[in-house]
């Protein structure tokens, strides 16, 4: 479908030709990032607005190919309307979520301001927009949730979600190269049970995310900040809600008797299993779960050697590799899937922690 190749694309190159600029106007107004702190790796300024770039152009490229005549056409007049009103909700939170991050990068905010802004954004996703998990496919035998379940589970995914991908955000190219691959797999499963509107937004997502990545990389030559972390948090959060709500009648024949929920939590496994990780380590040592320190799987590895790069690369792979365990649970009871699946994630992320240690010259390490 051409309005998701244009949509792509547009994202793409609006962030590899406007970066640079952003770069050299945050080195000017000294919005950046100080090496400070004894956990941060950097050893210069960073500028840390890279999520205006990602925000603008994903909004952008996503308002001006909107397949507005394709969801008319393939849909109902019911699913025409679910199209229009999701896309006003999802531009509304995206903007409020976006200049949270914004302030917080630039001056700081307030945790309880913060939370303040999570609800609200998480209310008008899920209460207004209507992005919300009405069901579990079988998973513990539930199938319906009542309307308040089914509200209070998704404002809790939205805050797991969320978190999830602010936290991660500790390594060179890590976070938008997570986002990056969990958005090309939820935009292919969108293309293939022939919701292109979800298609479009899942695949601008990932073309602000590939182009960003050419300059998030390590070396990152600017971050994201938590303008972008918290941008892209709340949109995979509304893409994988509305994969888990994939009706089983728009599913082609080669993702028969996939369960959606388990294709979503295996897409999220790494982000979701190393939250779920610091956090437990931090409640079992009495600190805040929010604390922050260098328990996350990103950080063990660059404390056993390996460099941003490798580090990155190392869970790039896991984020593949995972997803392509959700197909050999077709057909499997939902609940042993969810079971199963839950292992093989929370197994396969925790094992690169018991990759051995790369030996470190003594020139190197005096470096």
């Amino acid at each position: 479908m051409k309005e998701i190749i244009l949509g792509f694309v547009t994202s793409f190159f609006v962030v590899l030709l406007t970066t640079p600029s952003l770069i050299k106007v945050a080195k000017m107004k000294h919005l950046v990032d100080e090496p400070s702190e004894a956990r941060k790796h950097h050893k210069r300024s960073v500028p840390t607005i890279g999520g205006i770039i990602i925000f603008a152009a994903t909004v952008f490229s996503y308002a001006l190919w909107f397949p507005w005549d394709n969801v008319a056409f393939f849909g109902s007049p019911a699913k025409f309307t679910e199209s229009v009103k999701e896309f006003k909700f999802l531009i509304a939170a995206s903007i409020l979520i976006f200049f949270i991050g914004v302030k917080d990068d630039i001056i700081g905010v307030a945790p309880v301001k913060k939370l303040v802004g999570h609800i609200i954004v998480g209310f008008i996703l899920v209460m207004m927009a209507d992005i919300r998990i009405t069901g579990l496919h079988g998973v513990f035998g539930v199938n319906d949730l009542p309307y308040w379940g089914s509200v209070l589970l998704s404002i809790f995914t939205y805050v797991v979600v969320v978190n999830a991908f602010n936290l991660i955000d500790g390594s060179d190219g890590l976070a938008a190269g997570v986002g990056f691959i969990a958005s090309v797999l939820f935009g292919i499963w969108f293309y293939r049970v022939l919701q292109f509107d979800l298609s479009l937004m899942s695949f601008v997502l990932a073309g602000s995310l590939g182009a960003f990545l050419l300059f998030n990389f390590s070396p990152a030559r600017i971050f994201m900040g938590d303008s972008g972390s918290l941008f892209i948090g709340a949109l995979i959060f509304a893409i994988s809600l509305k994969c888990v709500e994939t009706r089983p009648l728009l599913m082609p024949i080669d993702f028969k008797g996939v369960s959606p929920p388990i294709f979503a939590m295996s897409v999220l496994a790494y982000p979701l299993v190393d939250t779920l990780r610091v956090f437990t380590i931090r409640i079992a040592a009495g600190l805040s779960p929010f604390a922050a320190d260098r328990n996350h799987i990103h950080h063990r590895l660059i404390d056993k050697g390996f460099t941003h790069a490798q580090t990155a690369m190392i869970l790039y792979g896991i984020c593949l590799v995972i997803p392509g365990f959700s197909m050999f649970f077709r057909g499997v009871n939902p609940t042993l899937a969810f079971i199963g699946m839950f292992i093989i994630g929370f197994g396969m992320v925790n094992a690169v922690l018991l990759i051995p240690t790369k030996k470190v010259s003594p020139v190197v390490a005096k470096a």
